[in-house]
């Protein structure tokens, strides 16, 4: 088997966890790494070497494929760079912060013929592709309407991570775009989009400039609804997604973590999220432990995140790797694959941007320029 040629750009909490995995894949290796902060010593655990010029980094032979995991403001440039240099891409979300941007870098490893994934990890989740399988199956029947919320209270932090700062994370609505795309890996792309809310609870440079309070209704076209809550400002938390459909419902719960299915004739079937119980029972554990803080969990570089969470990163570094050995894509897979996901989800969020800030209903081919399905 070849082995694939890894360079990871940033090597932070999450990238420096993702180049440990990637080294434990049969047929990977991560060759080099760039970040000024951490690169050395991660450098220096990996056996790797460091770079310090991005186009040194893609354009070095012996890289195939670029992790890109800076914080979302920085994305962009390495993800242009790595696909200009016709390498392949991983990118954690949100692939950008705009929708012009994201184009750009899907459009641009598109012109390069790369593969450009992003790092949307609820498609990885046992029990997000079970209730996949479990609807096209009929078992809910047609899904009419999806609930999600995100939500917890946040305390003042001991500094001011960049993730509070909405021009570096996009605050809640990007940051946390998980719940966005898994709604439309579900139900395709949103074609309307209404959001309020605001800065309700959490004002003060202590907590950044992030909206602590957001409430998305996504319209698709076809009479058929979704509502998404995130925020900092609620003290009774909660994590789930609700999928109802004309003969059932199910509920991805991941606060008290698991998988419950409920049809028309009062009976209800139970499945993990994750993998393994065990691994549903930690997530559960650190939802109710002071671990969490307002629906985030922080990290730094070193610090291991938790089992529920490696297993599915595990799980990410697997498929990317298959792919670029070969391994075919399943279809529901494929627009992941290229950025096409990733766009589309942040076209909503910018339409959500765009609602909040003119206070009006927002059709999201004003953000796409009228391009279905981006």
């Amino acid at each position: 088997m070849k082995t694939i040629g890894y360079a990871i750009v940033g090597t932070g909490y999450f990238g420096a966890e993702l180049g440990r995995i990637l080294n434990e894949q049969e047929g990977a290796k991560v060759v080099a790494v760039l970040d000024p902060e951490n690169g050395e010593t991660i450098a220096k655990e990996y056996g790797c070497d460091v770079e310090t010029d991005l186009d040194v980094l893609c354009g070095r032979p012996d890289v195939d494929a670029v992790i890109v995991a800076t914080p979302n403001y920085l994305h962009k440039g390495p993800v242009l760079a790595a696909a200009r240099h016709k390498k392949h891409v991983f990118c954690e979300k949100p692939m950008a912060l705009s929708y012009a941007d994201c184009d750009e870098m899907v459009r641009t490893a598109q012109e390069n013929g790369v593969i450009l994934m992003a790092g949307h990890v609820m498609n990885f989740f046992h029990g997000v592709r079970k209730a996949k399988q479990l609807i096209a199956e009929g078992a809910i029947g047609r899904v009419l309407y999806a609930h999600s919320a995100r939500n917890g209270w946040e305390e003042p932090q001991p500094e001011i991570s960049w993730k509070k700062v909405r021009a570096q994370s996009g605050g809640h609505l990007y940051h946390h775009i998980h719940e966005v795309d898994c709604i439309q890996f579900i139900m395709g792309p949103a074609t309307e989009v209404t959001m309020t809310g605001g800065n309700v609870a959490h004002k003060g440079k202590q907590f950044g400039d992030e909206d602590d309070m957001l409430f998305l209704n996504m319209e698709f076209g076809n009479n058929t609804y979704a509502v998404v809550e995130y925020g900092s400002a609620f003290h009774w938390p909660e994590h789930y997604v609700l999928i109802e459909g004309t003969e059932g419902a199910i509920r991805i719960d991941m606060c008290n973590v698991g998988m419950t299915v409920k049809t028309k004739d009062g009976r209800e079937e139970h499945y993990l999220v994750h993998e393994t119980q065990e691994e549903d029972d930690d997530r559960t554990r650190i939802y109710h432990s002071t671990e969490m803080d307002g629906a985030i969990q922080y990290g730094h570089p070193g610090k291991k995140p938790p089992l529920w969470l490696h297993s599915i990163m595990k799980n990410e570094m697997k498929f990317f790797n298959g792919v670029l050995h070969g391994e075919s894509v399943p279809d529901e897979f494929k627009p992941l694959m290229t950025g096409q996901a990733a766009r589309a989800a942040i076209a909503a969020a910018d339409a959500a941007t765009l609602s909040l800030r003119e206070d009006r209903k927002v059709r999201v081919e004003e953000i796409t320029g009228g391009h279905a399905g981006q």
